[in-house]
């Protein structure tokens, strides 16, 4: 076989395990819609039996059953008539387990969200503007708030801010700490912070009306709405100044401006506070090799955060694969006088503290 061909031959298979990739996330959002996993969830079942007990058509009940043996998402007995199919306790984790690590199910129903705004997205290339984050509906916001619930609840205060003294110290003494969480989306992390250092009071603020009130939903749910307040208004930040900590998860790639919200978040801390900023944890510069976590980011930054980064202008263009030395330049154009990139290991998050 010549080079050509077997570089042809290549990209053909890539591509052909991408289509098998596309056609698992439309069938799992599929599946998600009608609830089916739940059903599965509860023990091993015929195509008559998902029909009966979900609401729908057996015919398509067994179709989708037997796409998603074939796949390998659930698991089949053929030997048996009528066949059953069982859902595996790990992939019912992995799709169903709303706090656990290895949840993906909410992301299943983000990226397909993006297909609410392709056409957009399309268009913002032609003519470099950009995409109003509510074009990508709500299973968008949904799916971004589920996606980090657990990292959230559980890392973030387990992992992470335990090892950040400036951060841990000041959150576990008197006076009682002011925390102000920016860009805080359906409020997890606002309510993690809250419920990990019961004496403290957060402020969560984001321009999204839709986020902000899932988040007084999520706040009130958890137990912690008298300490944790959500503001949709910018001015909030300044208005109720001073914070001891800051805090912003995965956001500032999206920001328009983020030079003018850091600096409004250094306007806004106390002579000794400081911000924690975590984002994407990309490599030190573009290099052009195959790389996982940076495909991923690359999607992400295609489809949604540099469509909807640019839709206020004038703005940053930054994008999801926000490099370390960038996010430096912003801090120190902010105000910020000490950068620090945190030594705490994460697959896809890096840790970053700023202060005055």
């Amino acid at each position: 076989m010549t080079d050509l061909a077997a570089e042809r031959d290549a990209f053909a298979e890539k591509l052909f395990q991408s289509a098998l990739g596309y056609f698992d996330v439309l069938s799992i959002r599929l599946g998600q819609r009608l609830r089916l996993y739940e059903v599965l969830a509860e023990g091993p079942v015929t195509s008559q039996e998902l029909a009966s007990r979900s609401g729908i058509a057996e015919r398509f009940a067994r179709e989708w059953l037997e796409q998603q043996a074939t796949s390998g998402i659930i698991a089949s007995d053929a030997s048996r008539d009528p066949v059953t199919f069982t859902l595996p306790a790990g992939h019912a984790e992995v799709l169903l387990g709303v706090d656990s690590l290895s949840y993906m199910g909410a992301s299943v129903s983000q990226l397909h969200s993006i297909t609410n705004a392709f056409e957009q997205v399309v268009e913002a290339f032609r003519t470099g503007g950009g995409v109003p984050y509510e074009a990508y509906g709500t299973d968008s916001v949904e799916g971004q708030g589920a996606s980090n619930r657990p990292v959230f609840l559980t890392t973030l205060p387990n992992d992470w801010i335990p090892n950040v003294p400036p951060l841990h110290d000041r959150l576990r003494v008197d006076p009682p700490a002011r925390v102000v969480d920016v860009g805080c989306g359906t409020g997890w992390s606002s309510i993690a912070i809250a419920k990990a250092y019961p004496n403290v009071t957060v402020d969560g603020i984001d321009p999204d009306e839709t986020s902000v009130e899932l988040a007084r939903k999520n706040a009130a749910a958890e137990g912690v709405a008298d300490r944790v307040r959500f503001h949709r208004e910018d001015a909030a930040l300044v208005a109720r100044a001073p914070f001891d900590i800051a805090a912003a998860f995965e956001c500032i790639h999206d920001m328009a401006r983020p030079v003018e919200v850091l600096a409004a978040v250094r306007a806004s801390l106390a002579d000794d506070g400081a911000m924690l900023v975590v984002d994407e944890r990309t490599r030190d510069r573009f290099t052009g090799e195959p790389d996982v976590m940076e495909r991923y980011f690359y999607g992400w930054s295609v489809f949604d955060c540099l469509p909807t980064g640019m839709y206020e202008q004038p703005s940053a263009e930054t994008g999801a694969v926000m490099r370390a030395s960038t996010l430096e330049r912003y801090a120190k154009e902010a105000g910020f006088t000490r950068f620090e990139v945190l030594p705490i290991e994460h697959d896809a998050f890096r840790l970053y503290l700023l202060r005055p």
